[in-house]
């Protein structure tokens, strides 16, 4: 059984506050700091530029890759680190469109993260080759699969209402009709157990700095099936994904496998701060987090709807359904969630009415649901909410 009072004990978590925006931002593991300015004194500080073969830079995406493999159910040799979210969401769609042929459709779903909608966008526009992105309601996603689709993309865990898509079935599914896929794992990695081999993905990307707490900017990473990684025509062709990046070949030649879904210079600082968040999981049973994050969910759910009726719950009932966040909707949720910030509970907004609140074991437990629920109500049916500070729109909500 894993010790989540072990874990918690591992992050800075400032005092008197409950923490429910993991599933945004992760909280500082304390490690990190010591980690880092090891990274910014011993090395950079004193190798400077022989860090990158003294130190290990170079390989760092690799070996990270290789630790994140494990934990995502990937191969050894299948998930590269680097870049963010968006550029890898970029890479992963560029080339599955190239392996599906002269199908035309990339299939999504209304919940989908809004930035992988721009990235299929903007590439369909530079592809110029009448490409057309169809989205769906997510529970229509299924029923929608045939033949004239060529790529199904989509994010596993929908960020607003934390509603799941069953990858393995849908992955099985699409690809029965000749349909690449990819995943975006961002509310998926370190929240529930992926098994990318199990469910037979082609591709996927995710980011580190939610449930990996690698920080604000922490790279994201790109899973490629083994076999497709030799066929791959990167669009996205960077020094550092070229076979011989110290050749300066005027022309791209593609890395073996993997390598070639590397684009520029990795960002050494936030690769250190994530190789020591890493090692937080040391020790950890997904199975454990899946199941303790449920009930954690569960109670708030019990909890809110007994003290906060005025909330609607926006997120599955079904824990199997949902990731592990939970969200409500209210009219006034920006105002409520302002409010509870200042209270010292921190969850996040998003437009048009939805409260998210995050469940993360790692260094949540029951006291801290508990204390949490008590503030929101005290908010609520107090009516604190509705002083006018607390409308007032922020750039980050």
């Amino acid at each position: 059984m894993t010790d989540f009072s072990r874990t918690k004990s591992l992050f800075h978590l400032p005092e008197g506050m409950v923490y429910l925006d993991g599933n945004s931002l992760g909280p500082l593991p304390i490690a990190a700091e010591k980690h880092l300015l090891n990274t910014l004194r011993n090395e950079w500080g004193e190798l400077l530029i022989k860090g990158w073969n003294e130190a290990g830079w170079m390989n760092k995406p690799n070996q990270l890759g290789d630790r994140l493999a494990k934990m995502l159910g990937a191969p050894p040799s299948s998930i590269m680190l680097g870049d963010t979210l968006s550029i890898k969401v970029y890479q992963a769609l560029a080339a599955a469109l190239d392996l599906a042929g002269e199908r035309k459709i990339i299939l999504s779903d209304t919940g989908n993260f809004p930035t992988d909608l721009y990235m299929a966008q903007g590439l369909i526009r530079s592809l110029d080759r009448d490409l057309e992105l169809v989205l769906k309601q997510p529970e229509e996603i299924g029923d929608s699969l045939d033949e004239t689709i060529g790529v199904l993309m989509l994010t596993q865990i929908d960020y607003r209402t934390g509603r799941m898509h069953d990858m393995a079935a849908l992955t099985a599914k699409a690809q029965a009709l000749g349909i690449i896929t990819v995943w975006d794992l961002a509310h998926s990695a370190g929240a529930v157990p992926i098994d990318l081999r199990a469910a037979n993905a082609d591709f996927a990307a995710g980011c580190t700095y939610k449930y990996l707490n690698s920080g604000p900017g922490g790279p994201a990473f790109i899973y490629v099936a083994p076999k497709h990684q030799q066929n791959l025509k990167p669009v996205l062709a960077g020094w550092h994904g070229h076979e011989a990046p110290f050749a300066f070949d005027l022309d791209y030649r593609a890395g073996p496998a993997i390598e070639r879904m590397r684009i520029g210079t990795p960002p050494i600082l936030q690769i250190s701060v994530l190789e020591s968040a890493l090692d937080v999981w040391d020790g950890v049973d997904m199975e454990d987090v899946r199941q303790k994050s449920i009930e954690l969910s569960q109670l708030f759910i019990e909890l809110i709807e007994q003290q906060c009726p005025q909330f609607t719950l926006a997120s599955p009932r079904d824990a199997a359904m949902r990731g592990s966040q939970v969200s409500f909707q209210f009219a006034e949720g920006y105002a409520v969630m302002q409010a509870i910030i200042e209270r010292g509970v921190i969850g996040d907004y998003r437009a048009p009415d939805i409260m998210r609140f995050g469940f993360t074991p790692l260094y949540l437990d029951e006291d801290d649901i508990r204390k949490g629920v008590a503030i929101i109500a005290d908010v609520v049916n107090s009516g604190l909410w509705k002083r006018d500070k607390y409308r007032a729109k922020k750039a980050v909500t």
